[in-house]
């Protein structure tokens, strides 16, 4: 059986270019999709930034976008391994590698395993603080491809879990502090956010397929629960910044993340096209907010 792209993966990208065989893999951990590991790696980084870390431990930047890749990836095998049964059912994802049978269950248990040994190398160049930390995001990510069983609300799981490398990064460099519970509720709510419009994609066959969403559970108010989802995440990134540096100026520096937060509410509708689009644009949202919490951070 040919290796198959799923419909939201990027094309043209090296991913295409392996042999089929490894093809499945990087699939498998979503490596053609990279927005998901861009999403998990700028809540680290925002963490380094407003914790005042960026100039005696910028290569810590490096070490967590390597750890992003790695255990995004083994998040996805993870999920994938769980979900195959329902992600048959599903048009957008029946062809994954492992759903379609071109990759064993075995074999994706071993890769799985590979991806985590990645991830064990990053965990080890931080303060064992920030280990024990990063160590407590396992039972979330375990929890995590249930959810969807369980609740209307997946998208607040994968927020709570997404966004755990803002604690681990702050601990990296700081201590505990009100600005960092702050930051990593403003993760929170921009994943409730970008995870609602990507979950538009499915609402048909998560509909018929039993998958709870949060899509699904606003219905047509998906729109105004993106919005309140994003304003909910500028309100709490400005308490973190006042929190932080309380001077009204300093907020000037979430601006342009605001502005663009706004550009995916006013543009979003129910096409999946539209949705996609606008879910791999905050890779945008979090390169703006990760500049200007550097500069708050660097102040």
């Amino acid at each position: 059986m040919p290796s198959i792209a799923t419909p939201d993966a990027e094309t043209g990208s090296w991913v295409d270019r392996l042999p089929a065989g490894l093809r499945d893999f990087a699939r498998l951990a979503r490596f053609d999709r990279p927005i998901g590991s861009w999403l998990l790696f700028w809540p680290c980084a925002w963490g380094l930034a407003l914790a005042g870390g960026l100039r005696e431990h910028w290569p810590l930047l490096l070490w967590f976008a390597a750890g992003s890749v790695a255990m995004r990836g083994a998040g996805c095998v993870y999920n994938d391994i769980v979900d195959r049964d329902l992600d048959a059912r599903v048009a957008r994802t029946r062809d994954r590698p492992l759903a379609s049978g071109r990759v064993s269950l075995k074999a994706a248990w071993t890769w799985l395993v590979a991806l985590c040994l990645v991830g064990l190398v990053v965990l080890l160049q931080l303060r064992w603080q920030a280990q024990l930390v990063a160590l407590g995001s396992i039972a979330l990510v375990a929890a995590y491809p249930f959810m969807k069983r369980i609740t209307w609300w997946p998208q607040a799981w994968l927020g709570l879990t997404f966004n755990w490398g803002a604690l681990v990064a702050w601990v990296a460099v700081a201590d505990p502090s009100w600005p960092m519970a702050t930051l990593y509720a403003a993760g929170v709510a921009w994943t409730l956010g970008y995870d609602t419009i990507y979950a538009l994609q499915d609402l048909e066959d998560d509909a018929l397929a039993g998958i709870k969403s949060s899509a699904r559970a606003l219905g047509e108010r998906a729109r105004t629960g993106v919005a309140v989802f994003y304003a909910a995440m500028v309100a709490l990134l400005g308490l973190a910044v006042w929190l932080t540096l309380a001077l009204p100026l300093a907020l000037l520096a979430l601006l342009p993340a605001a502005l663009h937060l706004a550009f995916q509410v006013a543009s979003l509708d129910r096409a999946p096209a539209t949705a996609l689009r606008l879910f791999r644009s905050n890779r945008t949202t979090g390169a703006l907010v990760f500049a200007g919490l550097a500069v708050v951070g660097l102040a």
